[in-house]
């Protein structure tokens, strides 16, 4: 049910049932609402379909397979995303009393892994004493999908001089799916 949360590895790693409603942390573009919701959901669906054209153009030119992979990892995160987005208000309604339409769903988040939570030594400045969660974020498998591929076109982006261009280009256009998760 929405909102629960079952431990899998202790306090370490949990499934958390929430929806995401706007972009990567919640971010709503133009405040939110059915509007907001389905320019976001276009604006997905358009760049999605502008990197699928990228990635058969790139599979044509024979690029590089890790950008292949990269690009791939980042799409099928965006598909995943996108499909939430489209689908999940008319086919949950029921299950979760949610009163969306199509192109106005949540994106479910689920998995949850603080890394360290408990309160802020007092002598820090600023923040001294407040209650902390390092590595806050829930997310799902598209996200893990679309972190990787990124994280993989960085990391191959300095591998040869002619893929260089190439992995730029592809890395603004998958920084854009990332946010708008």
């Amino acid at each position: 049910m929405l909102g629960e949360i079952r431990p899998i590895f202790g306090d370490w790693f949990k499934i958390y049932f929430i929806e995401n409603d706007g972009m990567a942390y919640g971010m709503k573009l133009f405040g939110g609402g059915k509007v907001g919701k389905l320019i976001l959901t276009l604006f997905r669906i358009i760049v999605s379909a502008v990197g699928f054209w990228y990635l058969l153009k790139s599979i044509k030119n024979n690029a590089h397979w890790g950008l292949l992979i990269s690009l791939s990892l980042v799409l099928a995160g965006a598909l995943g995303n996108i499909i939430d987005s489209v689908f999940y208000g008319v086919i949950y309604a029921a299950e979760n009393q949610y009163l969306g339409g199509w192109f106005e769903g949540q994106v479910v988040d689920m998995f949850y892994a603080p890394l360290w939570e408990g309160h802020l030594p007092e002598w820090l400045p600023i923040w001294g004493g407040q209650f902390f969660v390092f590595f806050s974020p829930i997310w799902n498998f598209a996200d893990a999908c679309i972190t990787v591929g990124v994280a993989i076109m960085i990391a191959g982006q300095n591998r040869s001089e002619e893929h260089t261009s190439e992995l730029q280009s592809q890395f603004r256009i998958s920084y854009a799916v990332f946010c708008l998760k």
